[in-house]
């Protein structure tokens, strides 16, 4: 029997994006849809001082690259549409990121074991995605290591001396090294009213997220609610792993548009290595929360430069002895080239 099926699939999925043509290259023939010759270069940032705290999940970071809609390979272009929807616009994508998380205590050199860990998440992502006029699917490989090597420490202390915040003193008590890898498919579906005043309408954008590898498996339903004059622009604002899912790249319609959204998100959490400690090593650990809840809110503002998305996010307890749910910030820019 095959001992390792995760390892095999992640190896076949990079193979068959390596499939997809040199970055920025523009497509001889796309696919139906709208004529978008570039692609979609897209920068967030999140993090807990901007919700006014500074614990728990502190920080994240990423990179994002959507190609130009390209033609795949037949035995791309064929395959089950159980994920990705079926005669959609296919993109390939990467991404380079770090999260960061620490206890609520970040002053104690030796953490209370009740808190949780501090742990640091440097990983890179490819993926493949297909989207329709009303629907969107991606397949997204994450590679990366969770532990030191991940220099959470590194960046949170060099940050908070720049800025003159005092440092965060429980580091050596960090999780351990340890390779990460994880496989996460999303669906989305997007449902727009005709305008309802002037040319501002309203949507939904529903959503199915699963997560399975050794730093997260989990499984969530969502939604997110808008208002605004450019809907199908995108399905919603870009965001970080674990939240609700939005899309890293746009198609603009109009030169200038907007919209303002609301969504909450569940998930159903398996394993999370950033609370149940390493996999084959001691290190600290708290007992998970299994059902977690997430709100967000805020604001998408598209410009003949590109889309600027802000939001705010509050989360349910994550572990049975945090004392406060999470909150922090995201703001995200995308430039398309």
């Amino acid at each position: 029997a095959d001992r390792h099926p995760a390892r095999h699939a992640a190896a076949a999925f990079a193979l068959t994006l390596l499939a997809a043509p040199a970055l920025g290259q523009t497509p001889a023939a796309a696919p139906s849809g709208p004529a978008e010759p570039y692609g979609t270069f897209t920068f967030t940032y999140e993090n807990d001082l901007l919700a006014g705290t500074d614990r728990y999940y502190t920080s994240g970071v990423q990179v994002a690259w959507r190609s130009a809609p390209y033609v795949p390979p037949s035995w791309i272009a064929d395959g089950p549409g159980i994920v990705l929807p079926a005669d959609g616009v296919l993109r390939w994508g990467l991404a380079f990121g770090q999260n960061i998380f620490t206890p609520d205590d970040t002053t104690l050199r030796n953490p209370d074991p009740r808190d949780r860990p501090y742990a640091g998440w440097l990983y890179g992502a490819i993926s493949l995605s297909s989207t329709t006029p009303t629907s969107y699917g991606s397949i997204e490989l994450q590679l990366g290591i969770v532990g030191p090597g991940a220099l959470g420490e590194q960046t949170q202390n060099g940050v908070h001396d720049l800025l003159n915040i005092d440092r965060a003193y429980g580091w050596n008590y960090q999780l351990k090294d340890e390779p990460g890898v994880n496989l996460v498919l999303t669906r989305q579906w997007r449902f727009n009213s005709e305008p309802v005043w002037d040319d501002i309408a309203v949507g939904v954008v529903p959503s199915l997220t699963a997560s399975l590898g050794n730093v997260a498996t989990n499984a969530s339903a969502g939604m997110v609610i808008r208002v605004g004059n450019d809907l199908t622009a995108d399905f919603g604002p870009p965001r970080m792993r674990p939240s609700v899912s939005g899309s890293a790249f746009y198609v603009p319609v109009r030169r200038w548009g907007w919209y303002v959204f609301a969504g909450f998100d569940a998930r159903v959490v398996a394993h999370d290595i950033f609370l149940d400690g390493n996999t084959w090593r001691e290190s600290r650990h708290v007992d998970k929360e299994n059902l977690v809840g997430e709100a967000t809110a805020g604001f998408a503002l598209f410009t003949p430069i590109g889309r600027l998305t802000l939001s705010y996010a509050a989360r349910t307890r994550e572990f049975t002895t945090q004392r406060e749910s999470a909150q922090f910030g995201s703001i995200s820019l995308s430039v398309q080239f």
